[in-house]
């Protein structure tokens, strides 16, 4: 006696198994629907702008030793009058002028503060010499600030001395006018460049 097979209609689509793949798939797309309006929703919402911008780096090396092109450019510098405090007991406006105009350098510049990064690598056991000094001139800032207050986040500059492995002198600064170049003003960007030929200037004479 033959044992008779179950008889499938292969041209009926098993309900049970279409109805589990619509249902995985109906899941997974709306799955990613959900994902897409959040993803917008947090570009929206993040308030994180980025802009990649171009920064000229100058570094120049000196077969002066470290003391002596420290000491050039500091001589070239004056001194930050205690402005803030000029401005509090009610100096006016030419008073206050004349005061930092008095406290400018022969670079035209002044020396606002100093950090020993050289003291500082101490702590990892290196002997280093490196120094960054801010230096800068309110009365430049002013000429950038006032018609544009982005400049004031690159205000003073900086300036790094230091001594390299093989012992010579190196002086590294970011260009002013590729950092105040990069908010699209031009009146700002004008005294940038002057500040780039009276910052070349400095460091020219410091290592010479």
């Amino acid at each position: 006696m033959t044992e008779l097979e179950p008889r499938v209609d292969m041209s009926a689509p098993p309900r049970r198994m279409l109805w589990f793949g619509v249902t995985v798939l109906s899941a997974a797309v709306v799955g990613l629907i959900s994902l897409i309006p959040s993803s917008l929703a947090f570009q929206q919402l993040n308030p994180m702008r980025v802009t990649l911008i171009a920064v000229e780096h100058v570094h120049v090396t000196s077969e002066k030793p470290f003391d002596q092109v420290t000491k050039a450019f500091l001589d070239q510098l004056g001194h930050e009058p205690e402005s803030n405090k000029a401005l509090a007991v009610g100096l006016d406006a030419e008073q206050l002028r004349a005061k930092l105009k008095a406290a400018e350098g022969p670079s035209g510049f002044m020396l606002f503060t100093t950090y020993d990064h050289g003291a500082l690598l101490r702590l990892a056991g290196q002997k280093r010499r490196a120094v960054q000094y801010v230096v800068g001139n309110p009365l430049f800032a002013l000429e950038m600030t006032q018609h544009e207050i982005r400049d004031s986040l690159y205000a003073p500059l900086r300036v790094l001395i230091y001594e390299d492995a093989k012992g010579k002198t190196r002086v590294e600064y970011d260009k002013p006018s590729s950092l105040f170049g990069q908010f699209g003003n031009e009146k700002s960007t004008e005294v940038a460049r002057m500040l780039d030929r009276k910052l070349e200037a400095l460091v020219s004479t410091s290592i010479q």
